[in-house]
């Protein structure tokens, strides 16, 4: 059944009133509806709003009237920011609001980015904000945050504000359109499965989707350099996913060495932690990723390195046997929270496509340094398979396929 899309402004509405209120008008015309949400702190709202800052306060466990007493951004911004993604969350889980959109400087963009954060995948967050010309991945992090960049300052309405407000408040009602279409399986399918991938994985990547589908299951990719792991295990926590195929872990590797593609404390932790089935593949862990500022230049530390270039700015240093093994014992510590349905595949032939026989980054002293420590280290529960392929090929594929669909079927 359809129904009028509802927007959730989110705003500090004693500083943004006028450039709430026009877009309220703007979703209106449209043919949606507002939902005005206060998260400002300092003075009364200039505009009606249909959430005030007090309800805001309270429902993020905040006593308002102490706050008040002395009052600051830093003091009230933990309550609103619990607050707004409480008061959103229920709105969003009952059905009434479908979409998101907020606008501020870098302090109201931190504090609106910060609730978006806490949102679902698949509803949509758009902000529109002074900070959106530059580094945004504190906004944005690992969630589907649309940023808009303002151009101006959004301080008053002018002919030009008029025109950027009117076209957030497009991309909001326009993305809201498609509430009725879910973050889950089709009909048919079996479930979702999330793998990580890399360029040097990817032809294994795709043999990989084509099995699962012939299997009945629906894939969702994830580039592991960073972000894209992370944002695997967050959909495993929000319950979208029924296994994990982890084919690529170069971010563990870069974690190791704070390169480029670093992930964080707790990637390669969450599937063990929930019980979700998954098979682990050290894909493209021999190398890392170097991003460089001048073209094609070789870092001093790493000149004596086994090397390639990924592409003109990002070198890629073959790992020597000591720090390749340091990068198996960290995989096996994270894999300690691991239960009885996890299997780690290993292609004794290469991990990637740079260290299978004949590639540019083949190494076998450091490869067997990195296999044994694998062997000795394991945690337990971890079913092993050695697998004399390379992590591309077809058969290797095949076998972690397959034992991912057991897991999860048996």
């Amino acid at each position: 059944m359809n129904m009028k899309p509802c927007i959730a402004v989110v705003a500090t509405m004693d500083t943004k009133g006028d450039e709430a209120r026009f877009l309220r008008e703007e979703i209106e015309a449209l043919g949606g509806s507002a939902l005005l949400i206060d998260i400002g702190v300092m003075d009364e709202p200039t505009v009606p709003v249909d959430i005030d800052r007090r309800e805001v306060v309270a429902a993020g466990g905040g006593d308002f009237d102490a706050l008040m007493a002395e009052p600051t951004r830093a003091g009230f911004n933990p309550s609103i920011v619990r607050g707004a993604s409480q008061l959103l969350l229920g709105r969003i889980t009952a059905g009434e609001v479908h979409a998101v959109l907020s606008m501020g400087g870098t302090q109201g963009t931190s504090s609106c980015s910060q609730i978006m954060q806490t949102l679902p995948y698949g509803v949509p967050k758009v902000i529109l904000s002074t900070a959106a010309s530059g580094d945004t991945s504190p906004f944005v992090d690992i969630k589907d945050i649309t940023m808009m960049f303002s151009v101006s300052d959004i301080l008053g309405l002018n002919p030009f504000s008029r025109k950027i407000l009117a076209n957030a408040a497009g991309a909001a009602y326009g993305m809201a359109l498609t509430h009725e279409r879910r973050i889950e399986p089709e009909a048919g399918c079996k479930g979702l499965i999330g793998m990580t991938n890399l360029g040097v994985l990817t032809k294994g990547a795709m043999h990989a989707i084509d099995l699962f589908h012939e299997a009945g299951y629906e894939v969702i990719t994830f580039h592991a350099i960073g972000a894209g792991g992370r944002a695997m295990e967050q959909m495993a926590r929000e319950g979208l996913l029924a296994g994990i195929f982890d084919y690529a872990l170069g971010d563990i590797a870069d974690w190791c060495y704070d390169a480029l593609r670093a992930a964080d404390e707790d990637r390669l932790t969450v599937a063990g932690e929930l019980g979700l089935p998954q098979v682990v593949c050290p894909g493209g862990t021999e190398h890392l990723g170097i991003l460089v500022h001048e073209e094609n230049h070789v870092p001093e530390e790493y000149s004596e390195h086994i090397q390639v270039f990924h592409s003109p700015y990002v070198f890629v240093p073959r790992l020597r046997s000591e720090e390749f093994v340091k990068v198996a014992r960290e995989i096996t510590k994270r894999l300690e929270t691991a239960r009885e349905k996890t299997v780690f595949a290993l292609p004794l032939q290469g991990v990637s496509r740079y260290s299978i026989p004949g590639g540019v980054l083949r190494e076998g002293e450091s490869d067997a340094a990195f296999f044994e420590c694998l062997r000795e280290t394991m945690p337990a529960p971890v079913r092993m398979l050695e697998l004399d392929h390379g992590a591309e090929d077809d058969a290797f594929v095949e076998v972690c396929v397959r034992a991912l669909i057991e897991l999860i079927e048996g």
